[in-house]
C-alpha cells in the first residue's frame, strides 16, 4: 500500500501560508512559492517550450529549449529578432547571469501547430568529450518535429550551422545521448514498424558519421508482427558503460512499463528485430497500473538509506523514479503522479512509494489546463542527485522534493510562476461550446552544476530560472542565503 507522503507536518513546515489558493490565476498577480524565488526569466517569444538543456560553455552557461509547434490562434510566431515569422523550433539563451538571462536565436523546427511540428527535444555534447568528436565543436542534437533528429555545430551559440540529419521518420520525441561514447538512443518512428515510437540505437561517437546500430522496442512493435501492438515508447535514460543499464518508459498517462535493459547486449546482441533479438537485452519489465504511464524514467542507483544503516543488508537501494505525464485538461483523467521503484533486485522491481501534490492545497482541478506531473529534472550532477528531484506539474508549477529517503519522498518546496499576457488559454468540450480558461502550464524542469533550477511552459509564459531558499537548501547541502 502506497504511503500519503506529503504529511500535514510537512505542510506546515515547509509550505508557508496554510490557505488554499484561488483557482483562477491573474495578470499582475505574485507567483505562489514556498522555499524557492525567481532569480530571472525569459518570454522566449510565447512560444510554447519543452526540454530545456542546460550546457557549461567555456566561461558560459547556455540553455537550449526545444519547443511544440504553433498554435491556432498563432500558428507561426513572429520573431522580433529577425522580424520573420518563424515555425517554432530552438530557443537558444544565454543564463550565464541568470538574473539577467539574454536571449541569442531562434532555430527554426518543423512547420505544423501542437505535436505536430517544432523541435521538442534537446541534447547537447562537447566535440572534445565525443570519442571522435572535433575538440573545436559543441553538437547540439535536436528533434525536427516528426520527420527527423538533427545534430547541430553550436561552439558559436548566436549562429548554428547544420551539420547532419537523420530522416524519414514518422515521429521522434525524448531522446538519450551519451556524452562521453557517443552512444544515442534516438526515440523514432520507423516508418515500417507498427508503433508511432520506438528507439533507434545510433552511434554519433561522430556526428559528422552517424552509425546505426539497431532498432529497438517491444516484441509487437517490430514489422511484421501480428496481434496487439504494445505501448509506444516515451524515452530512455542510460547510465553508460560503467552502469551497463537503460531504462526505457513507455506509455504517457496509461499502460505504462519500466523496461530494464542490459545496455552491451543491447548494442552487441543480434540486430535483427525479431520477438527473439528483442527479448535479448531484456532483464525485467515493471508493468503499471492501467491509469498511469512512464514519461521519465530517472535511476538513482546505490542510494544509502539512513533508515536502513543499521540493517545487516540493504542498505543502500537502487532506485528508478517514474514520473507519468497528465494529458486532459482539468483533471479528465486519473490522477497522473510520481512513483518510486525499487529495482534492487533487478528481476523483481517493485513500488515502494508515490508522490502528488495535493489537489485541495490549489484547487488545481478548476484552474484550468492540465494538472498531474509530466518530467523531472535528469541532470545526474552531485549538487541535487540523490538528494533532490524537481517534478514539472503544470498548473501546480515546479515541486522540489526531498527523495534522501525514497521511501518516504516529501516536498520541501514549490514555485508556480505568475501569468502574463502571452499565457494561452486551455480548453475543455461543454453543452453547447467549449469553457477556457488561463493557467500556468509548466511543462519541463531541469538543473544546472551550480544549483539553479530551469522551469519552461507548455502555455506560452516563458522560461524561469529559480533558486532554493530557506530549509530546502539545507537538503541538498546548499549554505544559506
Amino acid at each position: 500500500m502506497f504511503r500519503c507522503v506529503l504529511t500535514a507536518a510537512a505542510l506546515v513546515l515547509f509550505a508557508g501560508s496554510a490557505s488554499v489558493h484561488a483557482q483562477k490565476q491573474t495578470i499582475g498577480a505574485p507567483p505562489e512559492a514556498s522555499n524557492m524565488k525567481l532569480v530571472g526569466s525569459n518570454d522566449l517569444q510565447a512560444r510554447s517550450a519543452y526540454q530545456p538543456t542546460i550546457h557549461h560553455q567555456g566561461d558560459r552557461w547556455i540553455a537550449y529549449i526545444g519547443h511544440h509547434g504553433g498554435t491556432d490562434d498563432v500558428p507561426v510566431p513572429v520573431n522580433p529578432m529577425t522580424g520573420n515569422a518563424e515555425p517554432n523550433g530552438t530557443s537558444i539563451v544565454d543564463v550565464t547571469d541568470p538574473a539577467h538571462p539574454k536571449y541569442l536565436r531562434h532555430l527554426p523546427g518543423q512547420a505544423g501547430k501542437y505535436e505536430s511540428g517544432g523541435a521538442q527535444m534537446v541534447r547537447v555534447c562537447d566535440g572534445k568529450t565525443l570519442p571522435k568528436g572535433d575538440p573545436n565543436v559543441v553538437y547540439m542534437l535536436r528533434t525536427f518535429g516528426g520527420q527527423a533528429h538533427e545534430i547541430w555545430n553550436v561552439a558559436d551559440p548566436a549562429n548554428p550551422v547544420m551539420i547532419t540529419r537523420l530522416g524519414g521518420l514518422k515521429d521522434t520525441h525524448k531522446s538519450w545521448w551519451e556524452c562521453d561514447t557517443g552512444i544515442a538512443y534516438l526515440v523514432s518512428g520507423a516508418p515500417d514498424w507498427r508503433t508511432r515510437r520506438m528507439t533507434q540505437v545510433y552511434d554519433l561517437s561522430d556526428p559528422a558519421h552517424p552509425q546505426k546500430i539497431r532498432d529497438f522496442g517491444l516484441p509487437g512493435q517490430e514489422p511484421g508482427s501480428t496481434g496487439a501492438v504494445p505501448t509506444e515508447l516515451h524515452g530512455p535514460i542510460s547510465t553508460g558503460p560503467d552502469g551497463n543499464r537503460v531504462y526505457f518508459g513507455y506509455g504517457t498517462n496509461k499502460g505504462g512499463i519500466l523496461q530494464i535493459v542490459d545496455r552491451e547486449k543491447l548494442l552487441t546482441g543480434p540486430k535483427e528485430p525479431t520477438p527473439d533479438n528483442l527479448r535479448f537485452p531484456e532483464i525485467s519489465r515493471l508493468p503499471m497500473s492501467a491509469f498511469n504511464g512512464a514519461h521519465t524514467t530517472f535511476p538513482m542507483l546505490d542510494m544509502p538509506v539512513a533508515e536502513f544503516a543499521e540493517d545487516k543488508d540493504g542498505k543502500t537501494r537502487d532506485i528508478v523514479m517514474i514520473v507519468d505525464e497528465a494529458i486532459l485538461n482539468e483533471c479528465g483523467e486519473a490522477r497522473q503522479m510520481v512513483w518510486f521503484a525499487d529495482v534492487t533486485t533487478e528481476t523483481r522491481p517493485m513500488m515502494i512509494s508515490s508522490y502528488t501534490v495535493p489537489e485541495a492545497s490549489g484547487k488545481f482541478c478548476q484552474r484550468g489546463g492540465r494538472f498531474g506531473s509530466h518530467s523531472s529534472n535528469e541532470s545526474m550532477a552531485p549538487v541535487y542527485y540523490k538528494k533532490m528531484a524537481f517534478i514539472a506539474f503544470f498548473n501546480a508549477g515546479v515541486r522540489a522534493l526531498d527523495v534522501r529517503d525514497p521511501y518516504h519522498p516529501r516536498e520541501v518546496g514549490y514555485f508556480i510562476p505568475a501569468i502574463t499576457g502571452a499565457t494561452d488559454k486551455r480548453c475543455i468540450p461543454v453543452e453547447g461550446g467549449e469553457r477556457c480558461k488561463v493557467a500556468i502550464q509548466t511543462n519541463n524542469v531541469e538543473t544546472d552544476d551550480r544549483g539553479y533550477i530551469y522551469i519552461v511552459d507548455r502555455a506560452n509564459t516563458g522560461l524561469h530560472i529559480l533558486e532554493l531558499t530557506g530549509p530546502a537548501r539545507a537538503v541538498a547541502g546548499l549554505p544559506k542565503n
